[in-house]
């Protein structure tokens, strides 16, 4: 799950869109993007925005361009992440991929529910 928002030029960065989130009632941190490692321009680990609802419910947000974010769901629990999270191998045992299926079968409602509810705390930005 994911989307693109377009923001208002006034929360066009990381620090301010952080202190806008601050104030909506869920759990917001600014972290290293440990989810898809990704690096900014000098070469270190890009920071993020993390709004997160549960253990098992979070979205991540970065910005793509100057004044559009993207939002991802995430697991922001290290450990739940590690379970039922999004696998990065490339290739797959059987097992893997059944488990894979029906864990995302079991979770697609709740996790669909809680990016919904997220996103509509990211709107007020735009």
């Amino acid at each position: 799950m994911e989307n693109l928002i377009r923001l208002k030029p006034e929360f066009a960065n990381l620090d301010a869109l952080y202190e806008l989130l601050k104030s909506s009632g869920y759990e917001c941190s600014k972290e290293y993007d440990v989810w898809e490692q990704r690096t900014d321009t000098s070469g270190q680990m890009a920071h993020c925005i993390v709004l997160k609802k549960s253990g098992m419910h979070a979205v991540k947000l970065f910005f793509v361009n100057e004044n559009t974010v993207k939002i991802n769901h995430i697991i922001p629990n290290k450990l739940m992440n590690a379970y039922f999270g999004n696998s990065a191998k490339a290739h797959k045992n059987m097992l893997e991929l059944l488990g894979g299926s029906i864990k995302r079968a079991l979770l697609k409602g709740a996790q669909q529910k809680a990016f919904e509810e997220l996103e509509r705390a990211v709107a007020k930005a735009c």
